[in-house]
């Protein structure tokens, strides 16, 4: 964080200053700002949040102990640190970001690129982070901090010589863009997708819609759009901004796009074709076709920004995966894991599904391990039922249903009488290891799936290191 006197951050926070400690008002603090004990070292701040299971005001001692030069907080406690109590430690923390990007804004160097959409936007903004750190000092979420929690902790992070933020901005209710947008508004703004992730939260797709169109309009006139071209509801958003919209996707109208797009189990494949530039071919180690959509996007955000075709072909052959259990491709031993369990929905499921039957070898065996996708509410059976009958046009040898949330699943793939494979439901993760502790065998590929909350991408570290010991 850029240096703040323990006063300044009290009038940000409209909080209560309590000098602990030897501190005065004047005391300067600069360390990291966190909401998680664990992560807390010397001379960081402690924001002591109040949650659905548990109280952060518990674990502020563990913080002090580890070196925190202030802790903000709902109630004043018996700690010989400084405090700033608040009405509401949510909304003092998202104060200080916003302040903090202020304060790093008047300096005149900092550019913001944020990122939203239904499905990609980790991956993207992994992206962006590997395309703008070789330009300077860039900051990124760490892993999906994307809501009024993790956005201002990442904004928190900007220093005085902080040359890009890239922010990841999520919802799960319409009007949280905007709060994100009014903390740290966007210089460029980009849209992936509208689909149904979190569409049982929102209330249907329209309501979704509406909610990811709070990015765009939020960028002034002098500010770009960067929108897929590619998904129908996305290119709506154009007559809602008043930013200049750049097009990314796959087709010839759009500004960035791809061409000769091939996927194997060694990557994807294409051509990226940027206004200006003669083509460059990239090859991207994330597999998957639909990934190729998230790389168009960091390319199209990086040409507004002046960042080369060149440049961005060589940061997009440096990303080895797109984050931890999402489309991580495991090599140990004879069988290969492709471990996509940390969020699921009919959009990546379906993508996945699909990267699975591409990257097969003739000889291979295809096995989908697939549990519930979760935040759909009403639509829940019905795509549970498409992904089960998509499994069976697609050929995959084997499923593998995990959970009863995705019982639908594995109901729509038996009904089907043409399909030469099979799938099998299990209740949990243990139960579909043993399943395929017995079975496994060299040559297969294995996909594990589902959203996080079904705790599949556990399962899928556990496949890899029973791979490892398989026999060749």
């Amino acid at each position: 964080m850029i240096p703040m006197t323990l006063q300044d951050i009290a009038d940000v926070t409209a909080g209560t200053l309590v000098l602990r400690g030897g501190a005065t008002a004047e005391t300067v603090v600069e360390g990291l700002v966190d909401t998680d004990s664990r992560k807390i070292g010397p001379g960081d701040v402690f924001v002591a949040k109040p949650g659905e299971e548990t109280d952060g005001h518990l674990f502020a001692p563990k913080a002090v102990e580890a070196g925190a030069a202030l802790v903000i907080d709902e109630r004043e406690l018996d700690l010989d640190v400084p405090q700033i109590v608040v009405a509401n430690a949510v909304e003092a923390l998202g104060a200080l970001g916003t302040e903090v990007v202020r304060r790093v804004r008047s300096l005149g160097r900092l550019r913001e690129i944020a990122v939203t959409g239904s499905n990609g936007k980790t991956t993207t903004k992994n992206l962006l982070q590997a395309i703008f750190s070789r330009r300077g000092e860039t900051v990124a979420p760490i892993a999906s901090f994307n809501n009024e929690v993790g956005a201002p902790i990442t904004f928190c992070r900007l220093t005085a010589s902080t040359r890009y933020l890239i922010a990841e901005m999520g919802a799960s209710a319409p009007g949280e863009i905007t709060r994100l947008t009014r903390m740290a508004k966007p210089d460029v703004g980009i849209v992936l997708t509208v689909g149904l992730a979190h569409a049982g939260e929102f209330g249907g797709i329209e309501v979704t819609l509406r909610s990811k169109t709070e990015m765009v309009q939020a960028l002034d006139e002098g500010d770009v759009a960067v929108l897929n071209a590619d998904d129908a509801r996305v290119r709506t958003m154009a007559e809602k901004t008043a930013a200049r919209v750049v097009w990314f996707g796959r087709g010839d109208d759009a500004d960035v796009r791809a061409s000769d797009v091939t996927t194997s189990l060694d990557g994807t494949r294409f051509t990226l074709h940027v206004p200006g530039e003669e083509p460059v071919d990239v090859h991207f180690a994330v597999i998957g076709e639909h990934h190729v959509t998230n790389a168009l996007a960091a390319a199209a955000a990086a040409h507004v920004e002046g960042v080369s075709a060149a440049d961005v072909r060589d940061a997009l052959q440096e990303v080895t995966r797109a984050e931890r259990w999402r489309m991580e491709v495991v090599h140990r031993g004879p069988v290969t894991v492709i471990n996509d369990a940390y969020n699921a929905s009919p959009d990546s499921m379906s993508a996945a599904l699909r990267t699975l039957a591409q990257i097969a070898p003739p000889d291979a065996r295809t096995i989908a391990v697939l549990g519930e996708m979760s935040e759909l509410g009403p639509y829940a059976i019905e795509e549970h039922d498409r992904i089960g009958l998509l499994a069976v046009r697609l050929n995959i040898d084997q499923l593998v249903v995990v959970g009863r949330g995705a019982r639908a699943l594995h109901l729509g793939a038996i009904a089907q009488g043409s399909w030469s494979g099979e799938s099998r439901f299990v209740e949990d993760a243990d139960e579909a290891y043993t399943l395929l502790e017995a079975e496994l065998r060299p040559g297969d590929i294995v996909l594990v799936k589902s959203s996080n909350s079904a705790g599949l991408r556990f399962l899928g570290d556990r496949l890899a290191d029973l791979a490892e010991g398989r026999d060749a």
